[in-house]
């Protein structure tokens, strides 16, 4: 009987059983049966066999982290019992950071390991800091663009470039047609190729230039369609003759060689040879090209009323210069 019990024995000779001062023993641990050891050990078996996906794995990972990094070496058992702290213990050391004091004795060194920031994506180390930084830079540009443009301001800047991408799509249309009228009254002017002469006739069997004369001979309302369709295609031969590794000359002839010859070599085909200006400075082209989308479509489209007699915005060539059922020169004029 323990000593609380001969208290409360001693206490009830008197006459009153002390009850509050009783202390009794912690009763014998329950013996675990072998009925509910076999349970116990299938709810671990199934347990462990059961496969983690990859969230829950990577969820344990980082609480496995963040409790690692929550406790500290000195109160880590298993860290009391190294020798590196054992020899740190004999120097003095008892915790906190190692580096200079200050003049109240508290250290000014780290005594918090660094923070551990885990890089989960493949991308390259500081591509995050830079894509915050340009997705900064754009909302203070959009910010500043915002506060200093007015709504009605902007409304008119958009339709303005609408317009004027209208305006450059007629005006391709209109230099497109006054280049196609302007050759085809040259093949009238010098006749047609059945009623040339037999050496005219051989010479144009031979392959010809698609363009060879000078820009500056053509006129500057669409003078500027002819140079863009020359450097297309001169880059478009360009990347050709490159991707094809061509060593031969196009303009090479071989008397030897027999019409067979020539069309295995290339040679049959259309010969490209751009004009000897295209390189150099355009001044009349620059100070057309400086003026106005509404001021350049307006001068080809009198370029064509005046000398072919023909309305671009009625599709049909007039028999004189009145022009007679034409609303007018404007594309208002036509609505």
């Amino acid at each position: 009987m323990s000593t609380s019990q001969r208290n409360g024995a001693s206490a009830s000779d008197d006459g009153d059983d002390d009850y509050m001062n009783m202390i009794f023993d912690d009763p014998a641990p329950v013996k675990e049966s072998s009925f509910a050891r076999t349970q116990r050990l299938k709810r671990e078996s199934r347990a462990r066999g059961i496969v983690k996906s990859k969230a829950q794995l990577a969820e344990e990972e980082e609480a496995a982290r963040e409790k690692a990094l929550s406790t500290s070496m000195l109160d880590d058992p298993r860290t009391k019992k190294s020798k590196g702290l054992a020899m740190m213990a004999k120097m003095g050391f008892t915790g906190g950071g190692l580096g200079k004091k200050t003049d109240d004795g508290q250290s000014q060194a780290r005594t918090e390991p660094i923070k551990v920031s885990v890089k989960e994506d493949r991308s390259g180390i500081g591509l995050e800091n830079e894509k915050k930084r340009k997705l900064r830079e754009a909302a203070q540009e959009r910010e500043v663009k915002t506060a200093k443009m007015d709504p009605d301001e902007y409304r008119e800047r958009v339709r303005r470039e609408r317009e004027e991408a209208r305006l450059e799509k007629q005006f391709w249309a209109a230099q497109r047609v006054a280049e196609g009228m302007d050759e085809e009254q040259s093949d009238i002017r010098h006749g047609s190729a059945d009623e040339a002469s037999p050496e005219e006739a051989e010479s144009a069997k031979k392959p010809r230039s698609v363009s060879s004369r000078p820009l500056k001979s053509i006129p500057v309302l669409y003078r500027g369609l002819a140079r863009h369709r020359e450097e297309k295609e001169r880059d478009r031969r360009m990347r050709y003759d490159l991707e094809q590794s061509l060593s031969r000359l196009p303009t090479y002839e071989d008397d030897l060689e027999d019409a067979d010859d020539k069309k295995a070599l290339g040679k049959g085909r259309t010969v490209y040879a751009t004009a000897e200006d295209l390189d150099e400075e355009d001044e009349e082209l620059n100070e057309y090209n400086a003026l106005e989308i509404e001021e350049r479509l307006k001068r080809v489209l009198e370029y064509l009323r005046e000398k072919h007699r023909y309305c671009f915005w009625c599709k049909m060539a007039y028999e004189d210069l009145e022009m007679e059922g034409c609303p007018g020169l404007t594309e208002e004029d036509h609505d």
